[in-house]
């Protein structure tokens, strides 16, 4: 099939396609705007120094136990043991030890010993109390369980201004290549399963035979 076959498909049945896009983007726009709740996200970044055997100082190898110490830091954090912690002092008695967990995250600040915890809610000063209340809580636990010398807060937490998702405007942007895409996909596949025979073209494709003649349609 060659591309001008191609887009006569699509010019045939551009209203589909036209359709499918609006419909698909309308309805991402109405949601991501007037349904999602904004979510705010607050960071708190905290030094913790941990005595590191480091025999022959490969730096790699420090890399590796840096990177695995993050993850020991990070399933602290979502402990319950942290979170219920947190839930108590926070004086928050509708939310579980799961769902405190889900706010969080912990992550390594650019290789160096450096650990940033974030906390997500939709109300931005919830937001920031939370991760300074979980920052002060696995200060606390950090040095008691997992021998580490030295912990501190480096930055508290601020209210965030502005909500980290949804992201309006991507979201929007995706569900229209979505809906453009859905709609030439359909398009294509009911020009794939028509054998009817509508055009003099129709019937040198499908039958392979040329046409002599076609006799009008005269009204009755």
């Amino acid at each position: 099939m060659e591309l001008r076959e191609y887009l006569q498909i699509i010019r045939k049945r551009l209203w589909v396609v036209i359709l499918i896009t609006l419909l698909s983007t309308t309805t991402s726009a109405v949601i991501s705007f007037f349904v999602l709740k904004p979510i705010y996200q607050s960071n708190t970044t905290l030094y913790v120094f941990k005595k590191i055997d480091t025999q022959g100082g490969i730096a790699y190898n420090d890399l590796l136990v840096g990177n695995q110490l993050v993850k020991d830091y990070r399933e602290l954090v979502k402990s319950r043991l942290v979170s219920s912690t947190v839930i108590q002092e926070l004086g928050l008695k509708d939310m579980t030890t799961s769902q405190m967990a889900a706010k969080l995250g912990v992550s390594l600040k650019n290789d160096t010993r450096l650990i940033e915890i974030t906390a997500q809610d939709t109300d931005p000063e919830m937001a920031k109390e939370i991760a300074n209340k979980v920052a002060e809580v696995f200060k606390k636990k950090v040095v008691e369980l997992m021998d580490v010398e030295n912990v501190q807060i480096i930055d508290k937490a601020e209210v965030p201004l502005t909500p980290v998702k949804p992201k309006k405007e991507l979201n929007v942007a995706i569900a229209a290549f979505v809906g453009l895409m859905t709609g030439l996909g359909i398009i294509f596949l009911i020009e794939y399963l028509d054998n009817t025979i509508k055009t003099p073209e129709d019937v040198q494709k499908h039958l392979g035979l040329p046409v002599i003649g076609t006799i009008s349609v005269f009204p009755e």
